[in-house]
């Protein structure tokens, strides 16, 4: 999975954008997203911040994609069949926006990268692509986001799209949403999906890969610290982080890495490592009601079950066998219906209970 970020060109590269690009670049992000299709904007501004951008894209080894449509080049003066003066600018990829045909876009698929639009791609439009020797390597198919509340996605129809799409050879884009910087004049987030409008973007960034989708990118401009941690944690090292506030009773060990076990349980993430890392006797201490995300530790009632470590996903009444250690954070708690077969994972403590 490719991770990208969106950088929108209203106003010059300043040195905070810079830092930013950066700390994203250094998390395991590989691509910037932009628009061209700016029309308050002036064109001889926008092509020099778009200048800039490319240079720190480029100083970054970070891909750069610029979304254009037919009325985005009529208003720069550029020709819809050379893409050099983009490509000079830095860019590397087009996606391609309203108002370009097939042809055109076969004809730029043979310089560049090209994005399709996902929602939109047809029998038609492939066979018309052909036609026109399209080089169908540098062609994806790149989801919108949306910035009005209720205008995204449905999850059942955007995930049969997905599934014709990989079929017909695309590789799949969609947006998650920030939880940061927000893009305004709406400031409503900007995802793909309608049911990840003001959610973690983290979570849905998960989901969203369950859903046949290859390449993720946060279409706000920022995510928060903690947030943009989840996302490196999971590039660099294959792991998912699940923030949770711990007990008193919860063991030091809790913050070694773990993995979901192989045989998924219905109502709990089983975590393979908890029996053989408590080598000390367990004693009984708020064995109280399992919420959905209490994390669990089974006391020396259990018997040859005590140290089980378990984070539950459907709330589960009381068990004398079982003490209450900590909880998931509500913004983290999506994530439990997620967490596939051996799936390595770490819990993060923000806060004693």
């Amino acid at each position: 999975m490719k991770l990208g970020f969106s950088v929108f060109l209203h106003d010059s590269i300043n040195k905070q954008d810079e830092i930013r690009i950066k700390q994203y670049a250094n998390s395991g992000f590989s691509g910037i997203f932009t628009s061209l299709n700016l029309p308050e904007d002036d064109p001889a501004t926008l092509m020099h911040n778009l200048a800039a951008l490319g240079r720190c894209a480029k100083e970054n080894n970070l891909e750069l994609t610029a979304d254009i449509s037919a009325s985005a080049y009529r208003r720069l003066e550029l020709d819809v069949y050379d893409p050099t003066p983009l490509i000079s600018l830095g860019v590397n990829r087009l996606r391609i926006d309203d108002g370009i045909d097939m042809e055109s876009i076969a004809t730029l698929s043979n310089r560049l990268s090209i994005a399709l639009n996902a929602s939109t791609i047809s029998e038609t439009d492939i066979s018309r692509l052909l036609q026109n020797g399209a080089d169908f390597k540098h062609l994806e198919a790149w989801h919108n986001y949306y910035p009005r509340e209720a205008t995204g996605l449905d999850l059942d129809w955007f995930d049969k799209k997905n599934r014709w799409l990989q079929a017909a050879g695309f590789s799949v884009m969609a947006f998650t949403p920030g939880n940061s910087i927000l893009r305004g004049p709406v400031f409503a987030t900007l995802p793909t999906l309608e049911k990840h409008r003001f959610a973690s973007p983290f979570s849905a960034a998960v989901e969203l890969t369950q859903l046949h989708v290859d390449d993720i990118y946060l279409g706000d401009p920022g995510v928060t610290y903690k947030t943009l941690t989840q996302f490196a944690c999971l590039q660099k090292e294959q792991c998912i982080l699940i923030r949770a506030r711990l007990k008193s009773n919860a063991p030091k060990y809790l913050s070694e890495v773990f993995h979901q076990r192989a045989d998924v349980a219905r109502d709990c993430i089983r975590l393979t490592e908890g029996r053989q890392l408590a080598t000390e006797k367990v004693e009984v201490a708020n064995a109280t009601v399992r919420n959905a995300g209490a994390i669990t530790l089974d006391n020396y009632l259990s018997g040859r079950y005590m140290g089980e470590l378990e984070i539950i996903k459907k709330s589960l009444p009381p068990d004398r066998t079982v003490n209450v250690i900590g909880c998931v954070i509500e913004e983290d708690l999506a994530l439990l219906q997620m967490i596939k077969p051996n799936q390595k994972l770490k819990i993060e403590k923000v806060s004693d209970e």
